[in-house]
């Protein structure tokens, strides 16, 4: 379940959000929510916001992230509760993040991220 975390973060680190979003579900019921932001629906506007906010590697900076909890619902459903930090040059924000996966063809796929920053 927690292989897709961190295949994303590889993908991220390398500055690459088309592969970082491999790891959601590529559905318009796809939600992102955060504190700082409306809620977006839809894999595409996700990763339309995701490339606007972050246009290059630089402001990307390198993701890290302690999963803290992983709870198996079902044979086919999970959450994953843990912390995040972005190491940037000029700035180092942290905060947690709440996940809905579900179980595709045998592949784990984010359906609900709800993250806030602090």
């Amino acid at each position: 379940i927690t292989n897709i975390l961190y295949l994303q973060k590889k993908y991220w680190n390398n500055g690459d959000i088309d592969g970082f979003m491999k790891g959601y579900w590529n559905s318009e019921d796809l939600i992102f929510t955060s504190a700082k932001h409306k809620p977006v629906y839809g894999w595409k506007t996700l990763i339309e916001r995701y490339k606007e906010s972050y246009p290059d590697i630089y402001s990307m900076g390198e993701l890290k992230f302690d999963i803290l909890e992983v709870e198996l619902i079902s044979d086919t459903t999970s959450k994953i509760y843990g912390g995040w930090e972005l190491i940037r040059m000029n700035d180092h924000p942290i905060g947690e993040f709440w996940l809905d996966l579900r179980k595709f063809n045998n592949t784990w796929l984010i359906t609900k991220d709800s993250t806030i920053s602090y």
